[in-house]
């Protein structure tokens, strides 16, 4: 008994023009695949900024109150939008209070205020960027805008300020732009710092 191939099953040769093609489909995964490259390519960047060989000559660019400043990937913790943040009273000015970033609290500083600029006005560009877990201090700084990654072997090293007794490098980009090197560390050594209360 010969077995029969129904016309409903019967498999249709590549080039017929009924064969069922979902270009909707194939196009949505062409763009999640370009999407996965790109996020892993993004991903294998930031990493070997944080800890390879561009550790020193990647940095994160901020822009608080007037001034650009660089901070070391390594001493940046999360990087938040500003949420509600909860006046404390008795405090300083640049003390803004405290903010709840993932179920942590944080003290947020106005580090413009803190060096003597004038209130940050927050907005919709305003970031806080806290100080990595490694320090085990919650805290973060309120900062004007992140800027990206800034490569400071682009940059001109500058001659020292002998009015700044930080010790801070500061590095002249290729617009003129006059950029301070940031250390969280050397911030919670600072005894101002740590004394937010009047």
């Amino acid at each position: 008994m010969t077995q029969s191939t129904s016309p409903l099953t019967a498999e249709l040769p590549p080039s017929s023009p009924l064969q069922p093609v979902n270009k909707v489909a194939l196009d949505a995964d062409s763009r999640r695949s370009r999407l996965r490259e790109f996020q892993s390519h993004l991903l294998e960047r930031m990493q070997a900024a944080r800890s390879g060989s561009e550790a020193q000559e990647s940095q994160l660019g901020l822009l608080i109150g007037s001034s650009r400043w660089l901070l070391n990937l390594q001493e940046a913790g999360e990087i938040v939008a500003v949420d509600q943040i909860s006046r404390v009273p008795l405090t300083h000015d640049w003390y803004l209070g405290l903010s709840n970033v993932r179920g942590t609290l944080i003290s947020v500083i106005d580090f413009a205020r803190f060096q003597g600029q004038g209130l940050t006005q927050i907005d919709k560009e305003c970031r806080i960027v806290a100080f990595a877990p490694t320090f085990s201090f919650n805290s973060g700084l309120l900062v004007s805008r992140v800027m990206g990654l800034r490569n400071v072997a682009q940059m001109t090293l500058q001659a020292p300020d002998p009015l700044d007794q930080t010790g801070a490098r500061r590095y002249l980009d290729s617009d003129s732009q006059v950029w301070t090197e940031l250390s969280m560390a050397q911030i919670l050594h600072d005894p101002r710092f740590l004394q937010v209360g009047l």
